[in-house]
């Protein structure tokens, strides 16, 4: 059992990690709209797209890099009690608060299908002016929630093999 959480947290965190990193460089793409944005505002006529498109890199930008923030630790935990507890116990609070996390996406995930099923079946577009077609972002919505929830588990493993004082990858024995 343990070889097979081991073998599930390293294929998760080694795709999680080459996507994050892949997709931090995102920052400049949405500068670079952005900037052409500013740029056409100033010097031509506005362009009617690069607001929205620096959404909808900003929407892939953060929940693509959302399972690799979750796996280097870098999410927002309240410290006041949790930074003084011992391993084990962040152990057991991690494993149980990450139960409501894997809960939450489940339905999350569910949410982004039917609304993606939706848009690719009525060609759904945005009520702008630009009139971009929304399944393009909502499939990168549920690729990221898919990811995220594929990371969720890997860390509740992480937190059972703590638990049970079994050495998994990248922590030491």
């Amino acid at each position: 059992m343990t070889g097979a959480m081991n073998r599930y947290i390293r294929i998760v965190d080694a795709l999680n990690y080459r996507l994050g990193r892949t997709v931090m460089y995102g920052i400049f793409i949405m500068m670079g709209i952005l900037l052409w944005s500013s740029i056409s505002k100033t010097f031509f006529l506005p362009s009617l797209w690069t607001l929205e498109m620096a959404q909808f890199a900003m929407v892939a930008y953060y929940i693509l890099g959302g399972p690799y923030s979750i796996q280097l630790g870098s999410n927002v935990r309240m410290d006041l009690f949790y930074g003084g507890w011992s391993v084990r116990k962040k152990a057991w609070f991690d494993a149980f608060t990450v139960l409501f996390l894997i809960i939450f996406l489940g339905v999350l995930l569910y949410g982004a299908i039917d609304s993606t099923t939706y848009s690719l079946k009525y060609n759904e577009r945005s009520p702008t002016a630009w009139r971009p077609y929304l399944w393009p972002v909502k499939v990168m919505m549920c690729i990221g929630i898919f990811l995220m929830l594929l990371q969720a588990i890997a860390e509740l493993f992480k937190d059972i093999l703590r638990l049970k004082g079994t050495p998994n990858r990248g922590e030491p024995g």
